[in-house]
């Protein structure tokens, strides 16, 4: 299985775990989060990172980040190898609840679905009018009883 590791601005990334943690309480449990300080620079977010990839079990992993451009973004690019470990920027909900969601299949699979979630998950709606239904007496046609129903 893929370990998820949620990187960003304090305290967003471990705000998501929570967020999952409605849907999935087993599964946010293995959530590996690092919220960045303003205070750390980017090799001190980057030693934390590492850090937590280094205690999670062997195999892929999958950073979800917040910003593109940004210090967690920045250090999850240079975690990166385009292999084994891939990033994603611009993490919501939905891209999390979709990653977990699909959170067996393969990396490079996990990796679409993420971006398609989160995509998927940014919708401009329209104000929604209030519906003015008029409500029509009964009818008590005794030659049709099904139109009382």
């Amino acid at each position: 299985m893929t370990t998820l590791l949620i990187m960003a601005h304090a305290p967003l990334a471990s705000a998501l775990r929570d967020v999952a943690a409605h849907v999935w309480p087993e599964a946010a449990r293995e959530v590996l989060v690092l919220d960045v300080r303003p205070e750390w620079d980017g090799e001190a977010a980057e030693a934390a990172a590492q850090a937590l990839i280094a205690q999670s079990a062997p195999g892929d992993v999958l950073i979800l980040t917040d910003v593109f451009g940004a210090t967690p973004c920045n250090v999850a690019q240079r975690l990166a190898d385009g292999r084994s470990v891939r990033v994603v920027a611009g993490v919501n909900v939905a891209m999390l609840w979709r990653t977990l969601s699909y959170a067996q299949e393969p990396l490079d699979a996990l990796v679409a679905r993420a971006v398609a979630g989160g995509a998927q998950g940014v919708l401009q709606l329209a104000p929604q009018a209030p519906q003015i239904q008029t409500q029509r007496p009964p009818r008590h046609d005794q030659e049709h009883p099904d139109h009382q129903q």
